[in-house]
């Protein structure tokens, strides 16, 4: 009767490692066993790098909105005034902008003026967003006037002039100390309509948001002057905010509101890009299915390579049964062979995606090299670069989805291998 032996007992590894060494005469068992080995390992780099793209994209994207965009924006109570015109502008905008200040999670709250012009100079037009706000302010902006500001020129000289994104700065051809006119259509009313005001400005500051549809459109006015520029006498438009927790923005919203005053309505970041972020987490799930498919694929290749090393192996299988192997010992035989091929393939894979991840910028530079510098358009994407960022929880959805095929699909042939008949293996030999 076969004795029993400790599961995984050493010399079960060292069977299972002999029988994973090619022989030249095992060649197609050798050959199964390295497209099982590289398919792993494709499939898991893929998964993880695929995973970290996804994740570099959304904080990118969050981070962007987050630092140059307002997380709440607060509009006044509507009214109608003298004339019977329809009015949404804040008057009382320094007391609400206190009492929005003093919520609990509140960081900042500015009130801003707001206007879309024709920025032109020379020959040369672009439409362009104003956004009256004072210099203190300013400086609050991560992004525009904040310590990690990417930008020329001094942000001190804001009062004498205004502040653009370096996408008009490009657009029109401009630099520190130019002056560009703005046009609004909105400007004095006289007798026979509203005419058009035109008004030049010096050009004093030049920043880089991070983002292409914030640097291509924005321009900062001081405050003041947006209000006299846009008909906004001693008022604003909306009051931006700026919370502490910005992904729990809407369980701090009704404390905004009530701060605000009756009839005064919000407009969160959630608001304007809650369907795009809702996107991305749909399409991360259909990636990762997709990606595991992909190494579920890849994983079943061992089973092949071990259904032919079972055949090949036979005699070999008849003699350790007849020595005293158990059923058992021979199953984790086989298992290991199969498990070995998962564990090694999952770890090329781990190093390669983490690499990819880790050179990600190098990588698209040397694609963009190759393509002549259209692989990745910001106008379209609305960032610069191809993000990337490694997390733990991707990291061990991928290992241990793949461990987990790995190991599951080994067990049909280590069965059989294990079931094999001794009497029916040697009798041929």
């Amino acid at each position: 009767m076969a004795s029993r032996t400790a599961p995984f007992a050493p010399f079960e590894f060292m069977i299972a490692w002999r029988y994973l060494r090619a022989r030249r005469a095992e060649g197609g068992v050798s050959v199964m066993t390295w497209i099982s080995l590289i398919g792993i390992t494709l499939g898991v780099m893929a998964l993880i790098a695929t995973l970290a793209v996804r994740a570099g994209f959304r904080a990118e994207f969050v981070d962007t909105i987050l630092g140059a965009n307002a997380h709440v924006t607060v509009y006044a109570p509507r009214s109608v005034d003298e004339y019977g015109v329809l009015q949404n502008t804040w008057r009382d905008y320094d007391a609400a902008t206190e009492r929005i200040r003093e919520v609990p999670g509140v960081t900042r709250a500015a009130p801003v003026v707001y206007g879309q012009v024709m920025a032109t100079l020379g020959d040369r037009a672009t439409v362009a967003e104003v956004y009256g706000i004072t210099l203190d302010d300013l400086r609050t902006i991560p992004r525009i006037g904040g310590e990690d500001a990417e930008a020329i020129g001094e942000i001190g000289d804001f009062d004498r002039g205004i502040a653009i994104g370096s996408g008009i700065a490009r657009q029109l051809g401009l630099s520190v100390g130019d002056m560009v006119k703005l046009i609004s259509p909105s400007g004095a009313k006289t007798a026979f309509g509203t005419s058009p005001r035109v008004n030049a400005y010096d050009v004093v500051y030049i920043f880089t948001a991070g983002r292409w549809d914030i640097d291509r459109t924005r321009v900062y006015m001081p405050l003041p002057e947006a209000q006299s520029y846009f008909n906004r006498e001693e008022q604003v438009d909306q009051i931006e905010v700026h919370v502490e927790d910005p992904e729990g923005v809407d369980d701090i919203t009704p404390e905004i509101i009530a701060a605000a005053g009756e009839g005064s309505f919000v407009w969160t970041w959630r608001d304007s890009s809650g369907a795009f972020l809702s996107a991305l987490d749909i399409e991360d799930d259909v990636m990762f299915v997709i990606l595991s498919i992909l190494v579920l694929i890849a994983a079943m290749n061992i089973t092949s390579g071990l259904i032919m090393l079972v055949k090949n192996k036979g005699r070999d299988i008849g003699i350790l049964r007849t020595m005293g192997l158990t059923e058992g010992s021979v199953l984790r035989v086989f298992f290991l062979c199969g498990a070995f091929t998962g564990v090694i393939g999952t770890i090329l894979g781990l190093i390669l995606g983490c690499l990819i991840a880790v050179y990600i910028d190098q990588i698209m530079s040397f694609v963009n090299w190759m393509t002549g510098g259209n692989a990745w358009d910001p106008s379209i994407r609305g960032l610069y670069r191809l993000p990337a960022k490694l997390q733990a929880w991707d990291v061990v959805k991928a290992v241990g989805l793949s461990l987990s095929l790995s190991f599951v699909v080994t067990i049909f042939p280590a069965r059989r291998a294990a079931r094999m008949n001794p009497v029916e293996a040697l009798r041929y030999e």
